[in-house]
């Protein structure tokens, strides 16, 4: 075995372990009693030692360093490939073992409490966990490094090569834009709104309808599932397996559809990746800002289009007979309708960024040391109103309301806002294709994801999510497709 193939298979037994913790996540999602999540906390904790210790041992770094000076001569991309996981193996190094184990047990731990705290909308019961995730991802920042301030590292993690300081800039931007353009929608949408016929929309139903929809908009159903969960959610276990969930509302059918479009984007993506050396970078998404890209781009581009629904409202109407009274003009009004939500996931489109803005605030203070964890429902409440109008009746729909800080995933939400604003350019660059927009004013979906599977999917984690989405549009990241976007939907 030459150093490459050598290295490639260390790599192999990393994504073997990271896959099995993946594994035993999800589960713990979705069907694991509550009363194995202590031993499941430990079965994590382990599994994520193992995989660090292997990651940033003497021996992975001995092999990678021969791969590297064995492939000088070689493709750019093989070299590519190694000098990003080069990359990840200097910041792994420099988390000892034991951090790397407690955060993974604080975090699963965490989840549990969190579900408890949300469903009784009692913070404190969620407060000391929050409290000591905090200050882990303290440590972790210490120990990588940043530019200005901490959660410029966190943020890395999630967007390769973003700094809070650009990521700040580029929100005050679109803060007064995104703020003009929901309040005048809510306004369209409040004279223009038609509401759903009364429920109940059968869960069975939903089910079929959604496994429909997934399926011909390309997610393979012979490399995944969807299953039920609290928070929706997509999850990569390995190569071909890469599995959905959703909620159901038995008022709303439109809830679990729409949460299942924009997983399956997230889902088409990973499924889309290589999967010829799985634990190289190669074979891994590149960055959240694109992972959301995708999500974003067939939930709201695709999914809330005229042509979309053209198709699929006559057979939801199969599933669902109250809608068959409803015209296509009144249901569009539904999709389309614009209020000030206190629940992110339920936000829709237009108002969507100013929930992403409150939380990067938030994550941004809680690391700055603006203000304590136990003041964040406090925090929250007041940012909220200020952005809203309107205070949360409980903490359960305000900070409770999002899973991400139980997993100690912070630098995490920004991300949603560059998936927006990269599928914006994405769609328009894609529908400069004749053949891509033809296909898709025809509810036919394939030239889409094959322009996507091209330029993105491909790539891998072998170019900085800029350098990717200049690459596919032919122009540097702007934020002004989405606002062009935004304002043409909505606004007319």
């Amino acid at each position: 075995m030459n150093a490459l193939d050598s290295f490639r298979s260390l790599a192999r037994e990393y994504h073997l372990i990271q896959s099995s913790a993946s594994v035993l996540g999800w589960d713990q999602e979705t069907y694991m009693p509550a009363d194995a999540g202590a031993f499941r906390a430990e079965q994590l904790s382990w599994l994520s030692a193992r995989a660090h210790e292997l990651a940033t041992s003497a021996r992975w770094q001995d092999s990678l360093e021969q791969a590297l000076a064995e492939v000088a001569e070689e493709p750019s991309s093989v070299r590519k490939d190694l000098l990003e996981m080069k990359r990840r193996l200097d910041l792994a190094r420099k988390l000892p073992v034991a951090l790397v184990a407690r955060d993974t047990q604080t975090s699963s731990l965490a989840k549990r409490a969190w579900a408890e705290a949300r469903e009784t909308a009692d913070f404190s019961l969620f407060l000391p966990h929050l409290a000591a995730l905090v200050d882990i991802h303290r440590e972790k920042a210490e120990l990588w490094g940043y530019v200005d301030e901490p959660y410029d590292a966190l943020l890395s993690c999630y967007e390769r090569g973003c700094t809070t300081a650009q990521l700040s800039e580029e929100f005050d931007v679109l803060r007064p834009e995104l703020t003009e353009i929901a309040r005048a929608a809510a306004e369209r949408s409040r004279v223009r709104f038609r509401p759903l016929p009364a429920g109940p929309y059968p869960i069975a139903e939903q089910k079929a309808l959604n496994e429909k929809v997934a399926s011909a908009m390309g997610y393979s159903f012979s490399a995944g599932r969807i299953d039920t969960t609290t928070h929706p959610f997509c999850s990569n276990l390995g190569p071909r397996d890469v599995r959905l969930t959703t909620r159901y509302d038995e008022e709303d059918f439109c809830s679990s559809l729409f949460g299942v479009l924009h997983e399956a984007g997230h889902g088409m993506y990973e499924q889309g990746l290589s999967t010829e050396h799985p634990g190289m970078a190669s074979c891994d998404a590149v960055s959240l800002g694109i992972h959301e890209s995708q999500s974003r781009l067939w939930e709201n581009h695709i999914g809330r289009s005229l042509a979309f629904w053209e198709k699929w409202y006559p057979v939801a109407c199969g599933h669902f007979p109250q809608l068959r009274g409803h015209s296509l003009e009144d249901f569009m009004s539904h999709v389309h309708a614009v209020n000030f939500s206190a629940i992110r996931v339920e936000s829709d489109e237009a108002t969507y960024d100013l929930h992403i803005l409150l939380r990067f605030e938030l994550e941004r203070g809680m690391f700055r040391g603006d203000f304590d964890p136990a003041e964040l429902p406090f925090v929250w409440d007041e940012r909220f109103e200020q952005l809203m109008g309107f205070r949360p009746e409980t903490v359960a729909q305000g900070c409770l309301q999002d899973i991400h800080w139980s997993m100690g995933a912070f630098g995490y939400f920004p991300t949603y806002t560059l998936g927006n604003l990269n599928a914006s350019q994405l769609m328009r660059a894609a529908c400069c294709d004749d053949s891509v927009i033809r296909a898709i004013q025809q509810a036919d979906y394939v030239p889409l994801l094959g322009w996507l599977r091209e330029r993105i999917h491909c790539h891998g984690a072998m170019e900085d999510p800029s350098t990717l989405i200049e690459n596919a549009t032919g122009q540097k990241p702007r934020a002004l497709h989405h606002l062009d976007h935004l304002r043409l939907r909505y606004l007319g």
